[in-house]
């Protein structure tokens, strides 16, 4: 079969593999389509040891059952199917509690991230990370996986706060933030500001559902601060999807007194919080910042459930595997506008 793999430190190829048999507790997939996420190029650019090498990428998946493993049941032949990535210990205390997104003893274990992801014509996962995809297709399921997930629990970590009256900013409207839009408007009554260097980004928000746009820049801060009001009012919620130093800064200085900062970007910016005896704080007096990852299961199951009930969708370019190094280059050329979704 054939399959897209981290073959060297920066080298993606497409290579020919013998098709994978399952074995106990799992089921062999024939993939259906697979979100290219922006952590994918991270991978790429890591130096060598980080991952393991050759790899088969992609953690956004959606295939349908083609084999079940040893000791498997209860999904039928063809049925299409999500896949939650995330592989945790599966025995600590957050495992237990259905909190694999924060596993204690595998830092970052995943499909796609310690063992052979989906970027192929078939792919071996464990039973329990399928969910049913109910008719939804699956060239929209894919990246719900993680570009709608993460953005979910993202906002679940501040539902309570995002009360009618209250302001929400999103900064970067790409893959994960055009998803934020639409599941704050479809699960929250908050006022929806979106946040992006982009013309084309800030309609794509427009259309989600935001109900303000403000261009990134010099002047953001004062629009934003317009719609919020003056400090130590502000933003209730601000979720920054880039999280460089530019973007960190406007955060900060949109954000309410006691609000929170939700980080979910990989811009690698600085985030000053420590206050100090001279001059006033660097984030208003009792903000809180939480840094989100992915998500459980059961917000996967959610997620899935908004898009079938036609709340949430994702914005998609589709490629055919052999285009899957260009489909990246355009990624990180910012020339995807929502999500790039291969297709085998």
């Amino acid at each position: 079969m054939r399959a897209i793999q981290l073959t060297a430190p920066g080298t993606l190829e497409l290579v020919e593999v013998p098709t994978p048999t399952p074995g106990p507790g799992e089921v062999l997939l024939a993939m259906a389509a697979v979100g290219a996420c922006h952590s994918d190029l991270h991978i790429l650019d890591a130096p060598a040891g980080v991952f393991p090498t050759p790899m088969t990428l992609g953690h956004e998946i959606a295939g349908r059952v083609a084999q079940l493993g040893p000791g498997v049941s209860g999904w039928s032949d063809g049925e299409a199917v999500a896949v939650y990535g995330i592989l945790g210990c599966g025995r600590c205390r957050a495992c237990l509690r259905g909190r694999e997104n924060q596993c204690r003893t595998v830092p970052v274990g995943g499909i796609g991230l310690s063992r052979d992801g989906g970027l192929a014509d078939h792919v071996v996962v464990p039973a329990d990370r399928l969910l049913p995809l109910g008719g939804l297709d699956p060239v929209q399921a894919a990246p719900l996986t993680d570009a709608g997930l993460t953005p979910y629990h993202a906002i679940s970590l501040s539902r309570d706060a995002l009360r009618p009256g209250t302001c929400c900013v999103v900064i970067g409207i790409g893959g994960l933030g055009h998803m934020a839009v639409q599941i704050l408007a479809a699960t929250t009554a908050t006022t929806i500001i979106a946040v992006d260097t982009s013309d084309a980004a800030l309609r794509l928000a427009k259309r989600m559902g935001a109900h303000h746009t403000v261009q990134a820049g010099p002047a953001a801060v004062e629009q934003i601060r317009e719609l919020t009001g003056p400090a130590p009012d502000g933003a209730e919620v601000v979720l920054d999807f880039v999280c460089v130093d530019a973007t960190l800064a406007t955060a900060r200085q949109v954000v309410s007194t006691g609000g929170q900062l939700t980080l979910v970007g990989l811009g690698g910016g600085t985030l000053p919080m420590t206050p100090t005896a001279e001059g006033p704080p660097p984030v208003p007096l009792e903000t809180g910042a939480v840094i989100p990852f992915w998500g459980t299961r059961a917000e996967l199951a959610e997620v899935i459930a908004l898009a079938r009930q036609g709340l949430l969708r994702a914005e998609v370019q589709t490629f055919p595997l052999s285009e899957t190094v260009q489909a990246y280059q355009q990624l990180r050329d910012g020339q995807i506008h929502g999500r790039a979704v291969l297709v085998p």
